[in-house]
């Protein structure tokens, strides 16, 4: 009995180990629900939606399957074929059957690694594949959420999840999943393999599968735990310097470096708290199973080593020198999948955290979505309708209470009123970005809910205060990849609304390259390019939202110039601050508190003298709009 007490020693060490982290694993998996443990989405959720992606490309995965097998195989032989070595070098030695056995073992050798590149190649592209279908759908999905979706989200945790997320799930397709399944065949060849060679010795490595099984897991939890924090910390880094970098000229103007400074360090510290605690968790798991695959090999050389020195029988079998080999380097087969299972298993956590981050912006349901039979306008007149129109976006907070008023087709109509009236938003719901909550909007004679919002904002052109270029050349902002529309129409628009006069002074004219948010161009330039974007895509309907703010005087000409040549080309809506655009509007719609306190032309709301005249009269004596006119005597 005492020949075996170095095997219990050994035994003992192991179980006490497990019981050390089993009672680890139960006192954290009791506070699961407090710490956010568990994901909110099951994996075999997540697996099935993945698996709709890897459908349509079965056929690449069954070949890559046949391929993986040839690999296989060379892991189940070749242990045989060195162990033949050592017998044929033990016994009647012949140097033509090694110059054989080696040449069986280099053939074998070489398709393997054939196969294995040609698997990795048709991986590679495959994965790629999938993801990009993903990535796709994602973005496309991001593109039909609504204004109010979109402004609860932070552009940052989007772009994480377009790029940082989407490529984890990839690292699944092209490398983890298949070698997940190969390591699988490997361990149950191997094993098959070894209990044909010898059940005793192959007996003694399986008292260890219990305890491999036991430590996944327990650190399956753990890693899980790890990788969400991780995947949190990323999320929040990305989002902090997406809004940061984009608004690092104020934080440089009130000199708040420092603060931003601490506020990223901060952030920083708990990505590498996070990504350190990941590392311990799989720094603690894999010695573990090299620790199981060291202690059977020293079981191997004991039980071996007796029974050869020896020349005893152990449970009815002989070890000799060759079977030790081969079962040495079957225990290294069999125990490198399983080290390499708890790598792979770090990585499929991690895409499993992502696809599950990926699924749940693609789980969020867009408010504002066609009808079941909406309808394609062909044509749209301009005739606009608002009938008791009530508006909010936070429930019990009414921006909009009961408005009504018609715009026909033609009509240059404007918006004022104080900051926080509801000017921006009636221009905003005309163009469906929100839904209503009651009353209807109409567009000749059509309400919006019952076209198709494709089809509603094709004939819409929208100049905002905040004009947004992409970074891109003058040509491409203008035509925003519209196909069939000449250079010679281009410079046509750009010479309606004189935006010529600056573009024919560029080196590069409708080449010259634009940075981000167009910030090599002054704010009039830019607002110049958005009338042109706008004219060049013909819309029906024109849509201002104070477009001359901030606009310095000498531009401000050039923009009150092209607006009166844009009033003649359809319905024009306009919201502004300054009085002085409207004047020639024909209804001039005055907002208090979301609801319409006056409407007229500029002769009558003055003659009014109400809201609309107080107004003027204190632009006119701040002198920002109201112009030489008299109060009551413009002509409407």
């Amino acid at each position: 009995m005492h020949e075996f007490y170095p095997l219990l020693c050994v035994g003992g060490i192991i179980g006490l180990i497990s019981i050390v982290f089993l009672i680890a694993y139960i006192s954290i998996k009791d506070k699961r629900e407090a710490i956010g443990f568990d994901r909110n989405m099951k994996d075999s959720e997540i697996v099935r939606r993945l698996l709709h992606y890897a459908k349509p490309h079965i056929g690449s995965f069954v070949i890559v399957l046949v391929l993986m097998l040839f690999s296989v195989a060379y892991d189940i032989i070749s242990p045989l074929i060195v162990g033949n070595i050592e017998d044929m070098i033990k016994d009647d030695f012949e140097l033509s059957r090694l110059y054989s056995t080696v040449a069986v073992y280099a053939g074998i050798l070489i398709v393997s690694l054939v196969c294995s590149f040609i698997q990795a190649i048709i991986l590679q592209k495959t994965g790629q594949r999938i993801i990009s279908a993903l990535r796709e759908d994602l973005f496309v999905h991001i593109e039909g959420l609504s204004h109010s979706q979109l402004n609860n989200i932070p552009v940052g945790k989007l772009v994480t999840r377009v790029t940082n997320d989407t490529y984890a799930v990839s690292m699944m397709f092209t490398n983890i999943l298949v070698n997940l399944v190969k390591n699988c065949f490997v361990i149950i060849g191997v094993l098959c393999a070894m209990l044909m060679l010898n059940y005793e010795l192959t007996l003694m490595v399986l008292c260890f599968v219990p305890f491999i099984v036991l430590f996944t897991v327990i650190f399956r939890k753990f890693t899980r735990k790890a990788y969400r924090k991780v995947k949190d910390a990323t999320t929040d880094i990305n989002t902090f310097l997406s809004e940061n970098l984009s608004g690092m000229k104020i934080i440089q103007i009130f000199n708040r470096e420092e603060r931003k400074k601490s506020e990223f360090d901060e952030k920083n510290n708990l990505l590498g708290k996070a990504k350190r605690q990941q590392i311990f968790v799989f720094g603690v798991f894999r010695p573990l199973v090299y620790m199981l695959y060291i202690s059977s090999v020293l079981c191997l050389l004991y039980l071996g080593g007796r029974g050869y020195i020896k020349d005893t029988v152990f449970l009815g079998q002989t070890i000799g020198s060759g079977t030790v080999v081969t079962f040495y380097m079957y225990i290294s087969k069999f125990f490198n999948p399983i080290q390499s299972l708890a790598e792979q298993f770090n990585w499929l956590q991690s895409a499993f955290a992502s696809a599950e981050k990926i699924f749940t912006v693609m789980d969020i349901k867009p408010e504002v979505v066609d009808a079941p039979d909406a309808v394609e306008l062909d044509h749209v007149d301009g005739d606009i309708e608002f009938r008791d129109v009530w508006f909010q976006y936070v429930p019990g907070e009414w921006v909009l209470k009961g408005v009504s008023f018609h715009v026909k087709p033609g009509e240059t109509v404007a918006f004022v009123g104080s900051t926080g009236s509801g000017k921006t938003t009636i221009l905003s719901l005309i163009c469906r970005n929100y839904d209503i909550q009651k009353g209807q909007i109409l567009i000749d004679g059509h309400d919006i809910r019952t076209i198709k919002i494709s089809s509603l904002r094709r004939h819409f052109g929208q100049m905002l205060q905040d004009v947004f270029l992409f970074s891109d050349t003058i040509r491409g902002n203008l035509l925003l990849r519209s196909e069939g529309i000449s250079d010679d129409e281009v410079m046509a628009a750009c010479r309606y609304v004189n935006a010529d006069s600056f573009i024919d002074k560029l080196a590069g004219g409708l080449d010259e390259p634009v940075h981000e948010r167009g910030a090599n161009f002054s704010a009039g330039q830019r607002q110049l390019l958005s009338f042109a974007r706008t004219i060049l895509h013909k819309p029906s309907v024109m849509i201002l939202d104070e477009a001359t703010a901030n606009i310095d005087t000498e531009t401000e000409q050039l923009i009150q110039d092209s607006l009166e040549k844009m009033m003649n080309i359809g319905t024009m809506l306009i919201v502004a601050h300054r009085l002085s655009t409207v004047q020639n509007a024909d209804n001039i719609i005055v907002l208090s508190h979301g609801e319409i306190a006056e409407q007229g032309n500029h002769a009558a709301l003055s003659s009014k003298r109400g809201k609309y005249y107080r107004l003027y009269q204190l632009q006119s004596a701040r002198g920002g709009g109201g112009g030489d006119a008299p109060a009551g005597g413009v002509k409407g």
